[in-house]
Parts: C-alpha cells; structure tokens; sequence
C-alpha cells in the first residue's frame, strides 16, 4: 500500500471520529470530593462548556461526588471511571420542579439526579457508580404512610417528594453501560419517549432492608422501542423491568402516551424484586417483549400483568424462554386498582392478553401461576411449553380456556387443562402413564 493511499485513509478515518470526543473532567471545573460541599455547579459548569464546544464527555474520576439534580444537552455524555461515585444530594430543594412524566400521566414533577432530554446518542458507562443516597427519602416515604394509615386514609407513591436516579426524555440512541445504579429515592432508570436503548453490563439494586427503597424500580420503559437490556444484575424493592405508557379511561387518546414496542431483555438475573417483569401499573399497549436466558433468585412473579379496570390495555406477543432458578409464579395476571380512578368517565375499560409463550422453564416456585384477572378481561393464546416447575402449591387459579400445555410438569406430574362448569377451566396435575 503506497503512502498516498495511508495517507488518505488515515483522514477517512480522523474525519469518522465523533466531533465530541473531548472529555471533561469534573475537577477542572471545580468540583470536589469534600463530602460537605455540593458539586451541582461545578458539574453543570462542564456540561455547559461540552455542549457550547461542540460536544464532550462529563468525566466523574475517582471520588465521591455529591450533586443535585443535572441537565445534560446535546452532544453531551457522562463517563464515571472506577473508583468514582456521582451521589446524590439527599435535599429535595437540589432537585428543581418542572414539566415530568409520572406513573403514567403528565405532570411537574422533581428532577431526576441525571436528566437528559432530546439528547440523541446520549450514553452513560462505567465502571463506576451513581448512587441515589435514598435513605433519607425512603424514611420520609414510611413515616408518612404510617401516619396516614393511623389516620384511616389513604396515600399516593408522589405525595413525599424524591426524587428518580436516571430521566432519560425523548432521546434515540442512548446506552447506558456497565455502571452501577444504586440506592435511587424513586425510580432508577426512567426512560420516557426513547428508541434505540441499550442498557449493558449495569448493576442495579436498592435494598430490601434495613430500611425498604420504596418504588425503587430498575428500569421504567415509558412509551418506548427497540430497548435492549441483557448482561445486568437486577435486585430492587419494586418491579425490576416495567412497561409503561399511560392509565385511565381515556389514556389511549392522550397524545403524551403511547405504546411499549421490542422490547428484548436477555441474560439478566433478577435477585429480590417485586416481579421480574411487568406489564402495568400504567400501560395501554406492550407489544413484542422477549425475556430469554435469564436467571430468577426471589419469591415474586417471574411475568407479572396488572391489570387495571379503569384502562383499556393491550399485553400481545410476548414471549419468556430459557429462564431458570427459583420464583414465586411463572405468570401472575390479576386485578390491579391501586389508585383507581374513571375520572368520570363512562368507559367500561377491560385488557387483552394475548399470544403469551412460556417455554422452555425450569423453576422452583411458590405456586405455578395465577391467571385471574378482571372479569371484563379478555385473554387468547397462553401457551406453557416445555416447563418442569416445583412449586410449593399444587393448585392454582385459571379461569381462561385459552391456555395450553405442551410437555409441561409440575412437581414431576403432566399437566393439562380441563374444563368444569361451575368453576371455570382448571388445570389439574395428571399422574404419567
């Protein structure tokens, strides 16, 4: 190869790297690892100047970091090197109000400690840490639950305000890569209006005791497609994977909400979580969700539907294959009403499930599954193949004759379905021939 030919694709190449490929170190700026001194200013300081250059990376070093709430811009990403750590401030007043996405509605809500909106290839990687430091906000959540409670009222998940670990709004393209995502005071990852996710290689957890982290779950697929999330450790105190998109008797009309399409979570393993994956609380639309070669180590659903009576929902096409370990439920598909509201409505709302594939299962469970949902519900296609269970419970509610079994035991006995006329389609464990 002549040296005209080296030459120019050397500048083929010069010319293919990203324009913002400059990092900024957060020291240079002025933050510190004082423990006492709040480093939002500094840190914003760096973003600020990426994006007016052209773009960069927010560089966290060895350290421990505390900020509130951050704005990250376009052509901005954030790298946290080993060693460091981006703690949030446990303060509310560091987390400014503004225009949010909440449980499925439109609202101002509290900034998250990352935040990045309409920001295309927008990437967060490791292998360092960004940890909520929620104890403050789980705290305040318990001790105004239990006052309410003594009370005789009721309580909403918004009414003690904390604030989420990652808001990720309107961006395509976006990875978030071998980093730790701990102790968030609400919900971890919230990715709202997103296409082309992956989330790698990322360590995701909040604490089941001694103080439980309310509502704190992993990742929050809000109006969303294509996201991918393989190779990661899920072990929070609510749902670990949710798909979201809006509630009430009206939300499929709301153009702020919206469906969840190909989703694919692969290679995970879920420690203590409330299910693994979820289809609500505030859903109208999940469409082609595959869960295949994950690992399961709880006590909670490994597929979870609820179903809310005051919204129309679609669950379809989804498939769960090659999972292992141990669980509370295969499926679990019941009547959701937390905080249920017709806001006058007149609707009569009721959900779809439909072409749902179990395959290839093998589980020690609590019980094998329950399939009970709103009597309005209308299910079509369930399909069991290839599962061996072991479950504590032999029997277990089904109410739907559209469930098949093929090649499916429990407890080393075949199972089939059968119907019985005043208790609806059962499934009853036959002894082998």
């Amino acid at each position: 190869m002549n040296r005209t030919l080296l030459f120019f694709l050397f500048c083929v190449v010069a010319l293919a790297r990203p324009a913002h490929a400059k990092d900024y170190v957060i020291t240079k700026f002025g933050a510190s690892t004082d423990s006492t001194r709040l480093n939002t200013k500094a840190i914003q300081s760096a973003i600020d100047k990426a994006s007016a250059s052209g773009g960069g990376t927010i560089v966290i070093p060895k350290g421990v970091f505390l900020s509130g709430a951050l704005f990250f811009k376009p052509k901005t990403q954030l790298r946290l090197e080993a060693g460091a750590k981006l703690k949030g401030s446990d303060n509310i007043a560091d987390y400014p109000l503004g225009p949010s996405r909440m449980e499925g509605q439109k609202l101002d809500y509290y900034a998250a400690l990352v935040n990045a909106y309409k920001v295309n290839n927008f990437r967060v990687s490791g292998p360092g840490k960004i940890d909520g430091n929620g104890l403050r906000f789980w705290k305040a959540f318990w001790a105004h639950r239990d006052s309410m409670q003594k009370a005789g009222k009721s309580s909403t998940n918004l009414e003690v305000h904390r604030p989420r670990l990652l808001f990720i709004w309107g961006c395509d393209n976006v990875t978030i890569e071998n980093v730790k995502l701990h102790n968030a005071g609400f919900w971890t990852t919230h990715l709202y209006q997103c296409n082309n996710v992956l989330i790698e290689g990322c360590d995701i957890r909040s604490p089941f005791r001694p103080v439980k982290a309310p509502s704190t779950d992993a990742v929050d697929i809000d109006v969303c497609k294509k996201v991918t999330i393989r190779n990661c450790y899920i072990s929070v105190n609510d749902d670990g994977i949710v798909m979201k998109g809006g509630k009430g008797p009206n939300a499929q009309n709301l153009p702020e909400n919206g469906p969840i399409e190909d989703v694919l979570v692969e290679n995970c393993t879920f420690g203590e979580v409330h299910a693994a994956v979820t289809c609500g609380s505030e859903c109208i639309h999940a469409n082609r969700i595959t869960v295949r070669n994950c690992k399961v180590d709880n006590d909670r659903p490994l597929l979870l539907f609820k179903m809310r009576p005051d919204t129309y929902q679609l669950y379809e096409n989804i498939t769960i294959d090659n999972v292992t370990g141990k669980c509370g439920t295969i499926v679990t598909l019941s009547p959701w009403t937390q905080f249920f509201n017709m806001a006058g409505s007149t609707e009569k709302p009721f959900g779809t499930i439909r072409n749902i594939t179990i395959s290839n299962v093998k589980v020690n469970c609590k019980q094998f599954a329950v399939l009970d949902g709103n009597p309005t519900d209308k299910v079509e296609n369930i399909v069991f193949k290839n599962v061996d269970a072991t479950a504590q419970k032999v029997e277990f509610p089904n109410k739907y004759p559209a469930v098949r079994f093929e090649n499916v035991t429990l407890n080393g006995a075949p199972l089939k379905a059968t119907q019985d006329a005043r208790t609806g389609p059962a499934v009853t464990p036959l002894k082998p021939d």
